[in-house]
């Protein structure tokens, strides 16, 4: 299966080993090219503009329609949620977007951890959930 993975960049480490255990169970995994170079310390000026101004950054790059054309290109998406801020298994504005592309796009949506509690759109990441893995990959299928 061919699995675009998406969360906060600061889970992009996590994310890269979770991009190798899905090529390890026999599936595709899809990121954008300069996640890798996130995670490795060589997109350093992309780093460096995010730290300086996320939102422009966003637009400069144009990462809303480049993540969306990739989930497009899949068939599923996996919503690495991990806690971040003091909020247990985390999902951000960016990645409700995301699994909003994948859903209307008829994309399976399938989330790392249970559903982020105590925000104020637990409900909408619930409706879009289509599998809660608890951490277990190889329950996608």
């Amino acid at each position: 299966m061919r699995i675009t993975l998406i969360g906060s960049v600061s889970f992009v480490k996590r994310m890269v080993g979770i991009y190798r255990q899905l090529e390890s169970l026999g599936h595709e995994p899809l990121m954008l090219g300069h996640m890798f170079g996130l995670a490795d310390g060589t997109e350093r000026k992309l780093m460096a503009d995010i730290k300086r101004d996320h939102a422009w950054t966003k637009r400069e790059y144009d990462f809303f329609r480049r993540w969306h054309e990739l989930i497009k290109s899949g068939d599923a998406v996996l919503v690495c949620n991990f806690d971040k801020n003091g909020i247990r298994n985390y999902v951000g504005g960016n990645t409700l977007i995301e699994m909003g592309f994948a859903h209307v796009n008829g994309k399976k949506v399938f989330l790392l951890n249970p559903v982020p509690e105590g925000v104020g759109y637990s409900d909408e990441v619930r409706a879009l959930a289509d599998v809660v893995l608890d951490g277990d990959l190889r329950k996608i299928g």
